[in-house]
């Protein structure tokens, strides 16, 4: 009778340890999958801007930046060009 108590007992502990090392699994591979979105996104931001950037040192990189500045400013401030 007392090893079937015992038997019983171990029993449990494996299904509870089971069903939390499940929980932990499932929890790391979603913010595995997070981290590896968030990481796929930075990676695109820094082509684009590598890519811009140069632009800027190709042939009429400067105007095509002096294009962009002029979007980028609002019509309230005052735009000074430095040449």
């Amino acid at each position: 009778m007392i090893f079937l108590i015992i038997k019983i007992s171990f029993s449990l502990l494996a299904i509870i340890s089971l069903i939390k090392l499940g929980y932990s699994s499932k929890f790391r591979l979603t913010r595995l999958k997070e981290i590896e979105e968030s990481f796929s996104y930075e990676k695109y931001r820094f082509n684009v801007l590598t890519n811009k950037f140069d632009d800027l040192f190709s042939s009429e990189g400067e105007q095509r930046f002096m294009k962009d500045q002029d979007q980028i400013i609002s019509r309230d401030i005052i735009r000074v060009i430095w040449r």
